[in-house]
C-alpha cells in the first residue's frame, strides 16, 4: 500500500461560529472599521430624518392636546425611509447581541447597558409598525440616536487608528468627545423641548428650541423664550442635571490630559512637518545653558530663521527651561516633546522622517561617561533605523566609541578636540580661545563702547568667522584665477582684509589648508577664508587714491602711522562695507621701503614681493624672518634626525629611580598634565606635541601627574614617544607639584576630572578644580596654568581677586554684553582671553554650525592636527622679538610670510603690561576719588563755615603744589602697593621654600618675585593690515605642507635607540 498525500488546512483562529464573529467584528481591523462607519452613518441618517419629520409635521390634525405628545403626523415616504435603515440596524443589533453574548458571556450585563436599551427603544417600534400600520404615527424618540452616534464615533476613531497605524493624541480624542457630548446635550434638549411644547398653547420651532438651549446652557438666560408646560419644564431640569454631572467629568479628564500634555509636549503636526522645515534635538537631560547655546547659535544664521526646533527629551521639562520656552521669541519656534529616541512612537511624534537634521548630544555631566556614550550610540542607531535619510549630527565623548557612529554625517568627539586644544595651547598660546571665537557667531560689536583699547580691538576681531565661496563667483578671489594660492592669499588680505586659509578642488573632497604656491587657483575651486562676515553680505565701494586719507577715519580702533592703506571693515546689522583701492594686483606687489635703521646685518633690506606663480626658489623652505642660510648653519646632525621615534621597531620601558624631575637635567621646560586617569584622551594630548614635523631640540618633556597609576596597555601605547614621563600625585598636594618639576615647567594643564563632573548642584562640579588652581596661582604666580572647566560660567572664578576693581569692571562689562544679546559675553574675562581656561561645552557650537557650514569640523580638525591630509598645512606659532620689529605692521608681516616661506598668518596673540588695579582706578578718577574719600569721612566738619574756609585755603595751596608732587605721589603709591604685595608674597614664599628644604630640593630655582599677574593677554583674529606689531607678540600662522619635511623627505635610521618612559617614584 503506497503513501498518499493528505492536504491539511490550518486555521490561525478557531474555526467556530464564536471565533468567526469575533474575527469579523473585533480582530479584523478593516472589517470592524467598516461596520462601525456604517452604524455611525445610519445613526446620523436617523437624526436627519427626524428633523425632516418635524419640519413636515402638521399638529392641527390631532384634536386632543396630550395626543400631540404621543402621536405625530408622519408621512408615508418619511416612514418608509426611516424603516429601511431600522431593518439593517435590527440585523446588526442581532449580530452584535449574539457576539456579545457568546464572547462576553453575561447576557444580563449586555441587556442593561444604556446603549443596548437605546438601540431597542429606537429600533423595535419601527419593526413593529411594519406589521401593524396604525402604529406608524406613534412618536418614537429617534433623536436619542445622537448618543449612539457619539459612541460609534469613539469606537470608529479607535479602529481607524489601528487600521492605518497612526495615532492622535489623547488630548485630541478627549476634545472630540467633549464636543460630541455638548452637541448631543444641545440636540437632545432642542428636540425634546420642541416636541413637548407641541402640547402647549404656543408651540416652538426647532430654531427657537435651539436658541433656548444655547441660552440656558451658557447660563445667560434672557427669558424671552421659555417652556410653557410642565413636561417640557421637567425635561429642562433633567437636562441641566445631566449636564452638571457629565460636563464636569469631561472637563476634568480634559484638564488632566492637558496637564499631562504640558509635561510630555504633545505632538509635532504632520501638516506643519510637510509644509515647514524643522530639526530635532535629542538629549538625555536638557539644561538651560545647553538650550540657550543651541538656540542662539542655530538661529544666528539667516538660513535657519524659518526652521522649527523640536526637542525630544525623556525627562520632564524643568521650571527654568519652561520659562525660556514661554518667551515669545522661542515659544513660536521651539517645541518640547517628552519621549525617548528609542521609541518609534516618540520619533513619529517628532516627525523624524521629515526632519532636516537630527542633533544627538551626549550628557557630559554623567559620572560614567562610557555609559553616556552607549546611550548616545543607541539613539543614533534608533534614528538611523527609523529615518535613514535624516542627516545625523552626533556628539560623542570617548574616542574609542567613535567608530560606532561613523555612519553619521557629522561627528564631534569631545575628548579628541579637548586634548588637542589643550596640547596646542602649550605650543601656540590661546589656541583654545582662537578656535572658540572662530566657531561662535558674532558680529564683532562686543566691547565697542569700552574705554579700553584692547577690549575694542579684541571684541572687533572676535567677529571673524570661517566662510566659503566659489572662486568664480567671488569678488574677493576671482581676479586671482590661474594665480598661486599664496599670491591670492596675500593680495586678498591687503586689498579686502580677508584671510584666505584653505581651498578645495571641485573633483576632490579634501580641504587643504595653505597648500602653498604650487596650488594654482581655478574658477571651480572653493575658497575658505576668515572675515568679519561672508562676502554675500558685503557692499564694495571703489575709492580713488586721493580718497584714501579720508577713508582712514573709519578705522578708529586700529590707528597706525604705516604707509599701508587702511581697509575699513564696518559691520552693521550683518552687512559689511569694504573700501579698497583702484589698483591692479600686480601694482600691489612693489617692494616696501626698508626701515630707516637696520642694525641687523643679516636682515634683508626690504621684503620681497609675492610672486604670481611659484618658482623653484620660492618653494625652498626658510626661516620666517631671517635668511635660510642662518637656519641651515645652525642645524646640527642630531637635529636633522629628529622625530625618528615614529619609525621605531623596538620599544622598551624602563623605570628609573630618580625622585625629582630636576635630576633628569631637562634642557627645555616641562609640560605637566594633571589628570585623574590615563586613557585615550591623554594619548591624543601627546600626539600633537610629538608630531613628526617638530624638531627634537624643540620638544618639551611631558610629565603626566595622575591620580591613578596607568596600566600596561597605556604605557605600551605611549612608549614610542620621546621624553614622556608619569608619576602618581594630585595638584592639591604641594609635594607632588614640587617633585614633578613645577618650578621648571612652562605650562601646567589641569584636565577636568570625570569623578567631579556631576554634583548635586550643577555649577559646583568645578569647585575642587577652581580652588586647587587658585592655590597654585597664588603659590606659583609665574606659572602658566591651563585649566579645563565643566561650566563656562565658572571661569569668572579663575585667578579670582576679591578686591580687584579691574575684575569688577570686567564683570560689569560682561553683564552689559549679555544684556545686549551677545553669545560671547564671557570673552572679556582675562583667563579666557589669555587662553588659560577652557570648557569643552564651548565647542558645542561647532556641531551646531555644521548645519549651515558643513566644512567647519574638517577645518578645525586640520587646525588642531587631528587629521592630516596630503598637501594641507598645520597650525604653528612664532614669537616676535625685538629684532623683528623692523617689519612694523601686520600687513608687512603677512607679506614677509608669504614671500619668504609661503605661510599664512591668521592671528596675533598679544600680551600687554597692565598697571595694578588700585593704581589704574586712581589714575582714571584722578584726585576726585581721593577727595571723595576724605570728604565722606569729614563731611560733618566741613559744615562749619570756618572749617570750610580753611579747607578752601588748603585746597588752593594743594593745587599749586599738585604738579610738583604728582610724580612723587604716584611713586609712593607704587611703593605702598609693592610693600603690601611683598608681605603677602613673603609668607607664601616662605611656605614653599620650607617645603622644598624638607624634600631636599634646591631653593635657587624658585623665583618668587617673577609675578606675571599684572599683564593682559588676548587674541586678535585676522587683524587689519595696519596693526602695529609689538614686542612679545605671538603670531599664529599656517605652515605650508611642503615645508614640513624641510625640502627633503625624512630620513629613516635602521638603528634607533629605544626611548624610555620614566617613572617618578
Amino acid at each position: 500500500m503506497g503513501w498518499k498525500w493528505v492536504y491539511v488546512e490550518f486555521y490561525v483562529d478557531e474555526n467556530t461560529f464564536k471565533e468567526r464573529l469575533k474575527l469579523f467584528f473585533i480582530k479584523n481591523q478593516r472589517s470592524s472599521l467598516r461596520i462601525r462607519i456604517f452604524n455611525f452613518c445610519l445613526k446620523l441618517l436617523t437624526c436627519v430624518l427626524y428633523i425632516i419629520r418635524v419640519m413636515t409635521d402638521n399638529p392641527a390634525q390631532l384634536r386632543h392636546t396630550w395626543e400631540l405628545i404621543f402621536w405625530v403626523d408622519r408621512k408615508v415616504p418619511v416612514w418608509a425611509i426611516q424603516v429601511s435603515p431600522k431593518k439593517s440596524k435590527y440585523y446588526s443589533l442581532q449580530s452584535g447581541f449574539i457576539l456579545h453574548v457568546f464572547f462576553q458571556g453575561n447576557i444580563w450585563e449586555q441587556i442593561f447597558q444604556v446603549s443596548f436599551l437605546l438601540e431597542m427603544l429606537n429600533t423595535v417600534p419601527f419593526i413593529i409598525t411594519i406589521f401593524w400600520p396604525p402604529l406608524r404615527n406613534l412618536f418614537i424618540p429617534v433623536f436619542l440616536n445622537c448618543w449612539l452616534a457619539k459612541c460609534a464615533l469613539e469606537s470608529m476613531i479607535n479602529d481607524l487608528h489601528r487600521a492605518i497605524q497612526r495615532t492622535h493624541s489623547a488630548m485630541f480624542n478627549q476634545v472630540l468627545i467633549l464636543i460630541c457630548t455638548l452637541l448631543c446635550l444641545v440636540f437632545t434638549g432642542t428636540c425634546g423641548i420642541q416636541h413637548l411644547e407641541r402640547a402647549g398653547k404656543k408651540s416652538l420651532s426647532l430654531f427657537n428650541a435651539l436658541y433656548f438651549c444655547i441660552v440656558t446652557f451658557s447660563t445667560v438666560g434672557f427669558g424671552d423664550v421659555t417652556p410653557q408646560i410642565w413636561p417640557s419644564q421637567l425635561l429642562v431640569v433633567v437636562m441641566i442635571c445631566v449636564a452638571l454631572v457629565v460636563l464636569p467629568l469631561q472637563f476634568e479628564e480634559l484638564i488632566y490630559l492637558w496637564m499631562e500634555r504640558q509635561k510630555s509636549g504633545g505632538n509635532y503636526s504632520r501638516h506643519r512637518a510637510q509644509t515647514e522645515r524643522h530639526v530635532v534635538l535629542c538629549v538625555s537631560t536638557l539644561k538651560i545653558d545647553l538650550l540657550m547655546d543651541f538656540l542662539n547659535e542655530f538661529y544666528a544664521h539667516p538660513h535657519t530663521q524659518d526652521h522649527y526646533v523640536v526637542i525630544l527629551c525623556p525627562c520632564e521639562v524643568d521650571v527654568q527651561v519652561r520659562r525660556i520656552l514661554q518667551i515669545p521669541l522661542w515659544s513660536q519656534r521651539v517645541i518640547y516633546l517628552q519621549g525617548s529616541a528609542l521609541k518609534n512612537q516618540d520619533l513619529l511624534r517628532a516627525k523624524m522622517d521629515d526632519a532636516e537634521a537630527c542633533f544627538i548630544l551626549s550628557s557630559r555631566n554623567e559620572a560614567d561617561r562610557m555609559a553616556a556614550d552607549h546611550q548616545t550610540i543607541l539613539r543614533a542607531w534608533a534614528v538611523k533605523d527609523f529615518a535613514p535619510n535624516c542627516p545625523l549630527y552626533v556628539q560623542i565623548l570617548k574616542p574609542e566609541n567613535k567608530f560606532h557612529v561613523k555612519f553619521a554625517d557629522h561627528v564631534v568627539c569631545e575628548e579628541e578636540f579637548k586634548y588637542a586644544m589643550l596640547a596646542l595651547n602649550c605650543l601656540c598660546p590661546a589656541t583654545s580661545t582662537l578656535i572658540t571665537l572662530l566657531v561662535h557667531t558674532s558680529r564683532g560689536q562686543e566691547g565697542q563702547q569700552s574705554p579700553e583699547q584692547w577690549q575694542r580691538m579684541y571684541g572687533r576681531c572676535s567677529g571673524n568667522e570661517v566662510y566659503h565661496i566659489r572662486l568664480g563667483d567671488s569678488m574677493f578671489f576671482r581676479e586671482y584665477n590661474s594665480k598661486s594660492f599664496t599670491y591670492a592669499a596675500f593680495h586678498a588680505h591687503k586689498k579686502y582684509g580677508v584671510c584666505l586659509i584653505g581651498v578645495k578642488r571641485e573633483d576632490d573632497k579634501s580641504i587643504l589648508l595653505n597648500p602653498g604656491p604650487r596650488h594654482i587657483m581655478s574658477a571651480s575651486d572653493t575658497c575658505y577664508y576668515i572675515n568679519i562676515t561672508k562676502e554675500e553680505n558685503s557692499a564694495f565701494i571703489l575709492r580713488q587714491e586721493e580718497d584714501q586719507g579720508k577713508g582712514r577715519g573709519h578705522c578708529d580702533i586700529l590707528n597706525s602711522p604705516s604707509g599701508l592703506p587702511v581697509h575699513s571693515i564696518i559691520a552693521s546689522m550683518g552687512t559689511v562695507a569694504m573700501d579698497f583701492q583702484n589698483t591692479s594686483p600686480t601694482e600691489s606687489g612693489v617692494k616696501l621701503a626698508p626701515p630707516p635703521e637696520n642694525e641687523q646685518g643679516s636682515r634683508r633690506p626690504s621684503i620681497a614681493p609675492v610672486l604670481e606663480l611659484a618658482d623653484s626658489a620660492s618653494l625652498l623652505p626658510c626661516d620666517l624672518l631671517c635668511d635660510q642660510s642662518e637656519d641651515e648653519a645652525g642645524q646640527s646632525d642630531e637635529d636633522v634626525t629628529a622625530n625618528e621615534c615614529i619609525a621605531l621597531d623596538h620599544i622598551s620601558i624602563s623605570y628609573l629611580s630618580h625622585i625629582y624631575a630636576k635630576a633628569y637635567g631637562f634642557k627645555n621646560k616641562l609640560i605637566i598634565v594633571s589628570a585623574e586617569t590615563a586613557g585615550n584622551g591623554l594619548y591624543n594630548f601627546i600626539v600633537p606635541l610629538r608630531a613628526y614635523y617638530r624638531p627634537r631640540r624643540e620638544l618639551n618633556p611631558i610629565v603626566l601627574l595622575l591620580d591613578n597609576l596607568p596600566d600596561d596597555h597605556f604605557l605600551e601605547a605611549i612608549s614610542c614617544f620621546p621624553m614622556v614621563y608619569y608619576m602618581g600625585g594630585t595638584i592639591d598636594n604641594l609635594d607632588s607639584l614640587l617633585q614633578c618639576g613645577v618650578l621648571y615647567a612652562d605650562n601646567l594643564v589641569v584636565v577636568d576630572k570625570e569623578s567631579t563632573m556631576s554634583a548635586e548642584e550643577d555649577y559646583m562640579a568645578d569647585a575642587k578644580t577652581i580652588v586647587n588652581v587658585q592655590t597654585m596661582f597664588r603659590l606659583f604666580p609665574s606659572l602658566s596654568i591651563i585649566t579645563e572647566l565643566t561650566h563656562p560660567s565658572n571661569m569668572r572664578f579663575m585667578q579670582f581677586r576679591a578686591k580687584d576693581c579691574y575684575s569688577l569692571a570686567l564683570s560689569k562689562l560682561e553683564k552689559k554684553e549679555r544684556d545686549k544679546g551677545s553669545n560671547l559675553a564671557f570673552m572679556f574675562r582675562l583667563p579666557f582671553a589669555a587662553g588659560r581656561v577652557f570648557s569643552i561645552s564651548m565647542l558645542d557650537t561647532l556641531l551646531y554650525q555644521c548645519f549651515v557650514k558643513d566644512y567647519m569640523i574638517p577645518i578645525v580638525r586640520l587646525l588642531l592636527g587631528l587629521d592630516t591630509t596630503p598637501g594641507s598645512g598645520y597650525l604653528c606659532a612664532m614669537h616676535v622679538c625685538e629684532a623683528d620689529l623692523w617689519i612694523h605692521t601686520y600687513g608687512r608681516l603677512f607679506q614677509k610670510f608669504c614671500s619668504s616661506s609661503s605661510e599664512i598668518p591668521i592671528g596675533v596673540y598679544r600680551t600687554e603690561s597692565h598697571a595694578s588695579p588700585e593704581v589704574s582706578i586712581y589714575l582714571e578718577k584722578g584726585e576726585e576719588s581721593k577727595v571723595l574719600t576724605r570728604s565722606s569721612s569729614s563731611s560733618d566738619q566741613l559744615e562749619h563755615p570756618l572749617l570750610r574756609k580753611k579747607s578752601m585755603h588748603w585746597t588752593r595751596r594743594l593745587s599749586r603744589r599738585s604738579v610738583k608732587r604728582c610724580d612723587s605721589s604716584l611713586s609712593s603709591i607704587h611703593q605702598r602697593l609693592g610693600v603690601l604685595r611683598r608681605s603677602e608674597r613673603e609668607e607664601l614664599t616662605e611656605l614653599v621654600r620650607n617645603r622644598m628644604q624638607h624634600l631636599g630640593l634646591h631653593t635657587a630655582g624658585y623665583n618668587e618675585l617673577n609675578d606675571q599677574q599684572n599683564s593682559i593677554s588676548y587674541v586678535l583674529i585676522n587683524p587689519a593690515p595696519d596693526t602695529l606689531l609689538q614686542l612679545n607678540d605671538v603670531v599664529h600662522y599656517l605652515v605650508m605642507y611642503h615645508a614640513i619635511f624641510s625640502g627633503r623627505p625624512p630620513k629613516k635610521s635602521p638603528k634607533c635607540r629605544p626611548f624610555q618612559v620614566l617613572l617618578f617614584l
